[in-house]
């Protein structure tokens, strides 16, 4: 399992329509082909700074199924309005759970 971390700046006084727009969001990926699980942090030093975690079975199911296809594309036209800038993102996969 691939987690993607989705590191998003939001323009200042956008943060409701992004947690609005993400929350509708979250049934597109629900839908998405090997996607697992999708959760949203907001930062607490930095409330502008959102974190999306993203469980994929496969880098593939992201980068390649995900990416660019239609459900990525009504995913972008909910929230990306409301970025500050360009969306950092990077996978990563377990090596450890202690508990």
């Amino acid at each position: 399992m691939i987690l993607e971390i989705a590191q998003i700046e939001i323009k200042p006084g956008m943060e409701t329509a992004f947690e609005a727009g993400i929350a509708e969001a979250a049934a597109i990926f629900k839908a998405a082909k090997g996607c697992r699980a999708f959760e949203v942090r907001r930062s607490i030093e930095h409330p502008q700074r959102y974190r999306l975690m993203i469980h994929w079975d496969t880098l593939e199911a992201h980068t390649k199924d995900f990416t660019g296809s239609q459900p990525w594309q009504d995913y972008r036209a909910l929230v990306s309005h409301c970025f500050a800038g360009p969306v950092s993102v990077e996978h990563t996969e377990q090596v450890l759970k202690a508990f």
